[in-house]
């Protein structure tokens, strides 16, 4: 899958989530938490949402690598390449 389609996807759960967050706003390299004011139960959301969506198992120990808009594409794009 082409990366500016992950980003559609992730902005299409960001706002069942958060209809207030505004992706197109974030920095891209830097916390998406932060940068859209997410605490950390809406983030889950997120990472469930696009597991559901995608069918990609993001295990918990890799969060941390995840964290920027640019990092969670660079993971989805790569792991849905291996799948």
């Amino acid at each position: 899958m082409n990366r500016s389609r992950l980003q559609e996807i992730i902005a299409e759960e960001l706002l069942n989530i958060a209809p207030e967050a505004e992706l197109g706003s974030v920095e891209p390299n830097t916390d998406l938490r932060e940068e859209l004011d997410l605490d950390s139960l809406d983030y889950l959301n997120l990472v469930i949402a696009i597991n559901h969506r995608l069918h990609i198992q993001i295990p918990e120990a890799d969060y941390g690598r995840i964290a920027s808009l640019n990092a969670l594409l660079d993971y989805l794009e790569q792991a849905s390449q291996s799948a």
